[in-house]
């Protein structure tokens, strides 16, 4: 067996990650290691790849028990990963970050055009069309995605690790990494596959290990005969929730946020649209549509060049975000948790008090741990963050409970129009199952809420009506019949329509719907 993990413990400070996990990863398979946010996968994953040292335990390499001191001893050994945060230097170009550990030298100088041919190669093997010398920090969260891909596929691993590589990438992107994955397991990597999406695992995969609480409840099982009623209870002890069509309650009257005629400097153009108290109004689009810029020029981070946007009927023009936030009442839950979302060098309780510092601070401008903890608490009650207490660093927390922690501070804000951005990438059934809830729940009580997902059930479930992009604009506007076949057919039909046409039809595609009045 290329890799072994025998009964692993780990620890951190009051919390005990792993309690005697074992995995046994075969060479030529596909392996899914499964389980809740917190769970534990990420601490086996960076066991395997030289980040942490089990307390107890042991790690064995083609028979050989190994001391995995660092990353770049992994590297070393065969072993490559997917991490589910990125891990690419913004500055670099996309031929940098692939070929980091291997940068062809001549004469004592990198040769960048050696490089970007190399990088080219593996861009096409996941399908990525774009110039190996642009700029990282210029991609999109899901180009990113592709390009760490790209990186781990260049080391030609014999142990691959793959944490969350589908949470940001479109369906047809996730095909191309399938056929990729299967070719490598033929020809007889090891892959180890984390995904909280089931239909991938019980398609994709030939074994699985699925942890519960740091232990493990199934250990290399043939995923043969599996169903994901069988998963669900091995990772959560109990039956799965099902998402719960809301009932459309928008709330009649003046729009709450209506957007006029808008052009932005990422490129949108006659974007108009309005959005009610009490609905939740779905934008959704492939990679690229222009959705999170849209998000983005909303809330005051990208620049308008034309149109207008109006809350309550008045024209608004948030300066930044603080502005608002403060004057506008209206809250963003980026999709970039890592960067945007959260601050991870700060505990939980000053990441949820965060948006309202200016308002519970005491007479002389002082804030306290007593102030931030009586704001924090419900919300981190409410949210289920799992924590051993709010002074937990937030970067030592597992993704999904890093997205609780982001959208808890919004609710802490007590804002009137909600954008949300892929809110539930990356995070569990149980997790979801609470977003959905308190997302239903938020609009019920007259939160507008602007709904970004890439995620079809979840917009079908949630959405009152959808918004579908194409090219940074707007190409249809669906009232939602909470219908599964005829809602996705219909957006589907929309995208696909648009792409067939030529550039004067899509203009006049976009111009054929305007707001209800």
């Amino acid at each position: 067996m290329p890799l072994v993990l025998d009964r692993v413990e780990k620890s951190f400070p009051g919390v005990r990650a792993l309690k005697g996990a074992s995995l046994v990863l075969a060479a030529g398979e596909i392996h899914a290691l499964m389980g809740e946010n917190g769970a534990g996968k990420s601490t086996i994953i960076k066991i395997i790849t030289g980040v942490h040292k089990p307390d107890a335990g042991k790690v064995s390499l083609d028979g050989k028990e190994i001391s995995l001191s660092s990353p770049r001893t992994a590297i070393s050994l065969g072993i490559s990963a997917v991490h589910q945060e990125r891990n690419l230097i913004p500055r670099f170009s996309i031929a940098e970050n692939i070929l980091l550990e291997t940068l062809p030298v001549h004469r004592g100088l990198i040769d960048f055009r050696r490089a970007n041919t190399e990088a080219h190669r593996h861009l096409q093997m996941v399908g990525l069309d774009i110039d190996p010398a642009t700029e990282v920090r210029r991609l999109s969260v899901a180009q990113m995605q592709m390009v760490e891909i790209a990186k781990a596929l260049s080391h030609d691993a014999k142990v691959l690790l793959l944490d969350e590589p589908t949470a940001s990438i479109t369906d047809a992107e996730s095909e191309t990494l399938f056929r990729l994955v299967r070719q490598m397991r033929d020809r007889g990597t090891a892959i180890l596959f984390v995904s909280h999406k089931l239909e991938e695992v019980l398609s994709l995969c030939d074994r699985v290990t699925v942890l519960r609480d740091g232990e493990t409840t199934l250990t290399s099982a043939p995923m043969k005969g599996m169903t994901r009623r069988t998963l669900i209870e091995a990772m959560i002890g109990r039956a799965e929730r099902p998402i719960i069509p809301r009932a459309s309650t928008p709330i009649k009257g003046l729009p709450k946020l209506e957007v006029r005629n808008v052009a932005t400097k990422s490129g949108h153009r006659r974007i108009s649209f309005s959005l009610r108290k009490g609905e939740i109004l779905g934008l959704y689009g492939l990679v690229g549509a222009g959705r999170t810029e849209l998000a983005r020029a909303l809330i005051g981070k990208e620049k308008v060049t034309s149109g207008v946007i109006l809350v309550d009927g008045k024209v608004a023009r948030p300066r930044s975000v603080a502005d608002a936030i403060q004057r506008l009442r209206m809250g963003y839950v980026s999709e970039d948790r890592k960067h945007e979302g959260v601050i991870l060098a700060h505990p939980i309780r000053s990441n949820i008090a965060i948006t309202i510092w200016s308002r519970i601070a005491n007479r002389f401008g002082f804030l306290t741990k007593k102030l931030e903890r009586e704001i924090a608490e419900p919300l981190s009650r409410q949210l289920d963050i799992r924590s051993p207490s709010l002074e937990q660093i937030v970067g030592a927390l597992s993704g999904g409970n890093q997205q609780k922690v982001s959208l808890a501070k919004w609710l802490a804000a007590d804002v009137d129009i909600l954008i949300v951005d892929e809110p539930t990438v990356g995070i569990d059934i149980k997790a979801k199952a609470i977003f959905h809830e308190l997302l239903n729940a938020l609009a019920d009580k007259g939160l507008a809420i602007l709904l970004i997902s890439s995620d079809m059930p979840e917009m079908i479930a949630l959405a009152d009506r959808i918004l579908v992009m194409h090219n940074f604009r707007i190409i249809d506007d669906l009232v939602n019949d909470k219908g599964y076949d005829t809602t996705s057919l219909a957006i589907m039909s929309a995208i696909h329509t648009v792409e067939q046409a030529s550039e004067d039809q899509r203009t006049a595609m976009s111009q054929q719907w305007r707001p209800e009045p």
